[in-house]
C-alpha cells in the first residue's frame, strides 16, 4: 500500500513539473526552487511526466485543473504558494486531500539544506498534515509553536501539533507553554515577559515559513467546540463582523484584524512578516469560504492549501 502511495505522490509530482514547464513555460531551474528539489530531479519528473504519457496536447492527469486554479489565484490575491488538490463532493471531511498536500509541502521546506525556522500554528487540519509526515532527520532546522499547548482547563490541547511534529521529526522544537486566550491583556504581557515564553516568540518572528490552519466563526467552530470561547461570546464576535480566525487571531470580513477584547487575550504569537515569510494557510469546506476568502484578501496568509470547491469560490468573488 505504502509503494502504491509512493508511487501516485511521484506522479503528482512529475504531472506538477510537466505543467509547469510544458504549460507554464518554466525552466527546469525555476522548476527546481518552485518544487524545493534540485535541477535533476526536476529534469527526471517532467521526463517521467511524458514518459507516463502525462504530457498529450493537455495535461491528461485529474491535477492539471487543479494547476491552472492555483496559477490564476496567485495571480489573483498575489500569493506566493498555492495548492490545489481535488475536490470529493461526497466526502464529509475536511481534511482529506490538503492534508496529504500540507504535509507534502512541509517536508518539502524539512528536506532543504540551509538551516529554516519554520513555524506552525494549530487545528484539526494541521495535525492531520503532520501525522502524514515520514521520518525526517534535519538537526539544523528549528520548528516553532505560534500557539499555545495548554486547553482552557489547564490540559494538554489535543490539537496542538508541536509535539506529534517533534515525534517524527528530528530538529529543535520550541513549544508555546502558554493557552491560545488568556484572561485579560495585563495576564498576556506578564506571561509574554517571562524568559522562556520571549525566547518563543523571538524565534517565531524569525520564521521562514509558516503553516497555519483558518478557523471560521460560529458556534460549530474550533475555538468554541475546544472551549475557548463561550457560544454568546462568539455570536457576539459575529455581530461585530468577524469573519474568521488563525491561531486564536480574529480578523474581519477584509481580513483586518479586529480591535476587539478577543484579540487582546490572544496569547499566541504574532503571524510572522509576510514581506519576509512564506505563510501557508491550509484549510477547505464550505463552512470556511468566508474566513478563508477574508484571508487572502486581507493578506493574513501569502500562501494557500486548499481544494477545487474553495478556489472556484475565491475566483468568483
Amino acid at each position: 500500500m505504502a509503494k502504491k502511495l509512493d508511487s501516485q505522490g511521484r506522479l503528482d509530482d512529475a504531472a506538477r513539473a510537466g505543467w509547469l514547464y510544458y504549460v507554464a513555460g518554466r525552466t527546469q531551474d525555476e522548476i527546481a526552487v518552485a518544487m524545493g528539489i534540485s535541477r535533476q530531479s526536476a529534469q527526471r519528473l517532467v521526463s517521467l511526466a511524458v514518459a507516463e504519457r502525462l504530457i498529450k496536447v493537455r495535461l491528461d492527469h485529474p491535477i492539471a485543473a487543479c494547476l491552472e486554479y492555483a496559477a490564476e489565484l496567485k495571480k489573483k490575491f498575489n500569493l506566493r504558494h498555492v495548492d490545489i488538490v481535488p475536490s470529493d463532493p461526497d466526502s464529509t471531511s475536511s481534511t482529506i486531500g490538503i492534508a496529504e498536500a500540507g504535509a507534502a509541502e512541509i517536508e518539502r521546506w524539512l528536506r532543504r539544506s540551509d538551516p529554516i525556522v519554520l513555524a506552525i500554528g494549530t487545528g484539526r487540519t494541521l495535525k492531520a498534515a503532520v501525522d502524514q509526515l515520514p521520518a525526517i532527520e534535519c538537526l539544523q532546522h528549528r520548528v516553532v509553536s505560534l500557539t499555545g499547548n495548554i486547553g482552557p482547563d489547564g490540559s494538554a490541547a489535543y490539537y496542538n501539533v508541536i509535539f506529534s511534529m517533534a515525534d517524527v521529526v528530528k530538529a529543535r522544537h520550541f513549544p508555546m507553554p502558554l493557552p491560545v486566550l488568556v484572561s485579560s491583556a495585563e495576564e498576556r504581557e506578564l506571561l509574554h515577559a517571562q524568559a522562556l515564553v520571549r525566547s518563543t516568540l523571538d524565534i517565531s518572528a524569525q520564521a521562514d515559513v509558516t503553516f497555519v490552519g483558518i478557523g471560521e466563526m460560529g458556534v460549530e467552530a474550533p475555538l468554541c467546540l475546544d472551549g475557548f470561547l463561550e457560544k454568546d461570546e462568539m455570536l457576539a464576535l459575529m455581530d461585530r463582523g468577524a469573519a474568521g480566525e488563525i491561531c486564536g487571531w480574529v480578523f474581519d470580513g477584509d481580513g483586518k484584524l479586529m480591535p476587539d477584547d478577543v484579540n487582546e487575550r490572544v496569547a499566541s504569537a504574532p503571524l510572522p512578516s509576510r514581506d519576509t515569510c512564506a505563510v501557508i494557510g491550509i484549510a477547505k469546506g464550505r463552512r470556511k469560504f468566508e474566513a478563508i476568502k477574508a484571508a487572502v484578501v486581507g493578506q493574513q496568509i501569502n500562501g494557500l492549501i486548499t481544494d477545487e470547491a474553495v478556489a472556484e469560490f475565491l475566483l468568483r468573488v
